[in-house]
């Protein structure tokens, strides 16, 4: 047996084995239909893409005919009535056919799914290869890298883990939890930031290693992962210990000591207070300790108190007051997962804390009121920008037509918020009838879907790739000839120097969204779509050496590459390929919900006294 870390006196105690074995019955096991004596779901045509149907005999009875002809005429009264089933894509002049276009599809696509397999497969053994226990890798140059010079916390190992782990992939999981059982450690002694990766400083702590170790922790109860969340977390803790309760930035790990950012001093990223909520609240739940859950939630109280009259808010916060800083409110980075966060916390706790519902519903209100735009040209539906005035105080605000691929969360999040919060009855279809959502469901479908296309869209690049940052035409541009399409590359020029706008991080955001709406309509365009992006990442971003890289311009399709393959790409942009095509029953929504890095946890009720503030 061993004790807890320093600080945990609550008497609970874990064991923990040198090895652990791989537990077969939880495991989702990957194999093709052809293996296990079935026929193909799926035809490996593209075209037609159909459901398999079982061959049956054929009886018609009057019992039958008598049900066929009741449903025939309910259908013609439904139809009288003037009932129509809700418009996926309801733009018809962006998008000609009908917006229920695509064939409904159920379980598994195998030979898909498995080629999203051999894709993880080929980026991790160049990774345990070159680089195994770092932070970083960089697959050109076949290294790893850490963010402190005392050596790394395997956060790219934590972060990946889950995955691996969901494909079935019983010897890389293996081989990646003896290394955590025999050479990781926390006790570095360097400053990390308790939320996002910085360039070269420190990783992404909490979502990336903590929801990591929440996340497979959950799917094997293996007592390695939580004992190694609680020593995390418990080094974390001194971050809330502000005047306001705000948590500051960066801590040193190996010092159990909070650190703020020399570059921000005093000042919080909204993003970064409020996407440590999940994580925390959970390993809560599951160890009993209230010191997790209060200490996140005294955040979210401290942002109730300072709400914005528009229901949005800006990306930086005082961690002495308490009170936004006059900056700028976007959906992108340093703001992205305030909003993202919102629904999740309430769906969570299994829909038991009416306060995030509120303030999610205001946040959603705050969006369509201020920053959703429609396109010049096409009609596009996308999110600006609003930019602090320095000098106007009648208008406070500018706005700035530019979406981060960040933003592409919020198409997904929307249509799941849709048929959950803005749901008029408990159960709904798939895809949701208009009369089974509110007035308010339908708002948020509709925005939802328009937004997802809105970020297909950016792929239509030399490449099939989406880059980091679109600009928008205004209206001032509309009649101008240089204006072909809604959005544009700020910067990029063919044949010039790429700029830093146009490059392809492996990012999930699209893919992730995509995911949502497959699983949430079984529409099998979403499916075809998905498949399209990975053709387009495997011709410009796979390494035949190994591994997988960025590339700097999404127009070239001679692009260089970029040397690094971020740790995302194997948590969340391969994980929601491998859950596109996979069986639903893998991961479900109405049982899951997923942190801002793709590490499913699962929703349950709380013992946790609830959030009453």
């Amino acid at each position: 047996m061993t004790s807890l870390p320093c600080g945990q006196d609550d008497g609970l105690q874990i064991q923990m084995a040198e090895s652990y074995a791989f537990v077969e019955p939880t495991l989702r096991h990957r194999r093709t239909e052809e293996e296990a004596g079935l026929p193909s779901v799926y035809s490996e045509d593209e075209a037609s893409y159909l459901p398999y149907k079982q061959k049956r005999r054929r009886c018609i009875t009057l019992p039958k005919i008598f049900i066929g002809l009741t449903l025939l005429i309910l259908i013609a009264l439904l139809y009288l009535s003037g009932y129509t089933p809700l418009r996926l894509l309801p733009s018809e002049r962006v998008h000609n056919t009908s917006p229920n276009r695509g064939q409904f599809t159920f379980g598994a696509d195998a030979k898909k799914r498995d080629a999203i397999v051999d894709a993880f497969q080929h980026s991790w053994l160049a990774y345990e290869r070159d680089a195994m226990g770092a932070d970083e890798y960089h697959p050109i140059s076949h290294r790893g890298s850490n963010f402190s010079i005392h050596g790394g916390v395997g956060y790219m190992v934590i972060d990946a883990i889950d995955t691996m782990y969901l494909m079935g992939l019983k010897e890389e999981y293996n081989r990646a939890r003896l290394w955590l059982a025999k050479e990781h450690t926390f006790d570095r002694n360097g400053n990390f930031n308790s939320f996002e990766a910085r360039r070269f400083l420190c990783p992404q702590t909490t979502i990336r290693v903590l929801g990591g170790l929440l996340s497979i922790f959950h799917l094997t109860e293996d007592p390695l992962y939580l004992e190694k969340a609680i020593d995390l977390a418990d080094r974390m803790l001194p971050i809330f210990n502000t005047p306001s309760g705000l948590p500051l930035s960066m801590a040193n790990l190996g010092l159990r000591l909070a650190v703020d950012d020399p570059r921000s001093k005093g000042l919080v990223s909204t993003a970064e207070a409020t996407t440590l909520q999940l994580e925390y609240r959970y390993l809560s739940h599951v160890t009993g300790k209230s010191v997790y859950w209060d200490k996140v939630e005294q955040v979210m109280k401290v942002l109730k108190e300072s709400k914005q009259h528009s229901n949005l808010v800006p990306i930086y916060m005082n961690a002495e007051t308490g009170r936004f800083q006059n900056s700028e409110i976007r959906l992108g980075s340093r703001g992205d997962s305030y909003y993202e966060y919102l629904l999740k916390q309430y769906l969570q706790t299994n829909k038991t804390e009416e306060v995030y519902r509120t303030m999610y519903d205001a946040a959603m209100q705050g969006i369509h009121d201020k920053l959703i735009v429609k396109g010049v040209k096409d009609g596009l539906t996308f999110t600006a920008e609003l930019l602090p005035t320095v000098q106007n105080h009648l208008e406070p605000y500018m706005l700035s037509r530019k979406q981060d691929h960040l933003v592409c969360f919020l198409g997904g999040s929307l249509m799941l918020g849709a048929s959950t919060v803005g749901a008029a009855q408990t159960q709904v279809s798939r895809p949701p009838q208009e009369n089974e959502l509110t007035t308010i469901g339908k708002r948020d479908w509709q925005t939802g879907s328009e937004l997802l296309e809105t970020c297909i869209d950016t792929h239509r690049t030399e490449t099939g790739l989406s880059p980091e940052i679109v600009y928008y035409y205004s209206p001032d541009d509309a009649g101008k000839d240089k204006v072909k399409a809604d959005w544009y590359i700020k910067g990029a020029r063919r044949g010039g120097n790429p700029v830093y706008d146009a490059r392809y991080m492996l990012r999930p955001e699209t893919l992730e969204s995509i995911f949502l709406a497959y699983r949430l309509t079984g529409d099998r365009r979403y499916r075809q779509i998905g498949w399209k992006i990975f053709q387009s990442i495997q011709t410009y971003c796979r390494l035949d050496e190994g591994g997988y890289a960025s590339i700097l311009n999404v127009d070239d399709i001679e692009s260089r590459r970029d040397d690094k393959m971020e740790t995302f790409w194997l948590s969340e942009t391969l994980k929601y390929l491998y859950l596109l095509f996979e069986d639903e029953s893998v991961i479900p929504l109405d049982a899951y919900v997923f942190n801002t890095e793709a590490h499913p946890l699962p929703i349950f009720t709380p013992t946790h006294p609830l959030a009453d503030f």
